[in-house]
């Protein structure tokens, strides 16, 4: 099992119910192959750098998650299906981005409290 991260992007014409759908059916998705889910960060709706599919903007969400390698491409192809999705990028992270990741969702949790 390998320490993956997805971040994508969803149109903002969505609505609230709409983004919690779609990111509910990837999630989803991952679990009911086996993948562990290690965090869920939702970060909002987000101004882009340049316009994709004429949109200036985007709800972006973020997966880690551990899962085997084959079923990343499953996972990639219902993005690319799933005409909500504007854009994704999955990563894998080796032990150095890890424990960046969890240092970095400590710090958030010291905001929050």
């Amino acid at each position: 099992m390998n320490h993956y991260e997805t971040v994508f992007i969803l149109n903002p014409v969505l609505s609230e119910t709409q983004v919690k759908e779609t990111v509910q059916k990837f999630e989803e998705f991952l679990t009911s192959r086996g993948a562990q889910m290690v965090s869920k960060e939702d970060w909002g709706l987000k101004k882009m750098a340049y316009e994709i599919q004429n949109k200036k903007s985007g709800f972006y969400h973020l997966f880690e998650y551990t899962v085997t390698g084959e079923i990343l491409i499953a996972l990639e192809t219902e993005f690319r299906r799933d005409e909500r999705i504007m854009r994704f990028l999955t990563v894998s992270m080796d032990k150095h981005a890890i424990s960046w990741a969890e240092r970095r969702r400590e710090k958030l949790k010291s905001k929050k409290a």
